[in-house]
C-alpha cells in the first residue's frame, strides 16, 4: 500500500540546503587561476568524516522509470557523501529530513531532479534513497568515507511511497 505520494522539484541550492550542497558552477562565485586560463568554483560543499575520504566511481546499471515506489531511506551518520555525474545525466535525488536520532520523517519527503550539470553532497546523517539514474549506464564520482566502523543505517518502510512527476 502507497501511503504518499511526492512530485519531484527542480535541484536548486535554496531548495536542497536542509540536506546539504548542490554541487555546480552555475550560480556560484569563481577565481581565476593557472594564469587566468581556469576558473576555479571554490570549497562547493564541505566532506564530514571521522576516517579518510575516498574517491570511487559508481556505475548505475538500471535506469529508474517515473512515477516509482520507494521502500526504503538510509543515511550515514559519521561521514558525508557526494555524487557528481561524469556523464551530464540528469539523475533523481530523493531525501528526507530525521524525525528523531532512529529514523527519518516520512512525511517530509523530498524529492529532485539535478539537471545534469549537478551533483549533490549529503550532509553526514542526511536520510536519501540510494542513487537513481534515468539512464543506464550512468557513473558518478563518489566521494565519501573510507573507513572500518560503519557508516550506513537503513530504514525501511512501513508503506511503499511513490514518487511523480
Amino acid at each position: 500500500m502507497t501511503i504518499l505520494t511526492v512530485k519531484i522539484q527542480p535541484l536548486t541550492t535554496a531548495n536542497f540546503a536542509a540536506f546539504g550542497e548542490v554541487i555546480a558552477c552555475k550560480g556560484n562565485d569563481f577565481f581565476y587561476i593557472n594564469e587566468q586560463q581556469t576558473e576555479r568554483y571554490h570549497a562547493l560543499a564541505e566532506v564530514e568524516t571521522d576516517a579518510k575520504v575516498g574517491l570511487s566511481i559508481f556505475r548505475n546499471i538500471q535506469a529508474t522509470q517515473v512515477p516509482f515506489e520507494i521502500a526504503m531511506l538510509e543515511r550515514h551518520p559519521v561521514g558525508s557523501q557526494a555524487f557528481i555525474p561524469m556523464q551530464g545525466q540528469s539523475f533523481l535525488i530523493v531525501v528526507a529530513p530525521a524525525l528523531d536520532q532512529d529514523m527519518p520523517d516520512l512525511e517530509q519527503i523530498q524529492a529532485f531532479i539535478s539537471d545534469g550539470s549537478q551533483g549533490v553532497n549529503y550532509r553526514a546523517g542526511t536520510w536519501h534513497h540510494p542513487l537513481l539514474t534515468l539512464e543506464a549506464p550512468s557513473e558518478f564520482v563518489v566521494i565519501d568515507r573510507i573507513g572500518t566502523s560503519p557508516n550506513c543505517d537503513v530504514y525501511p518502510f512501513p508503506d511503499k511511497i511513490s514518487i511523480t512527476q
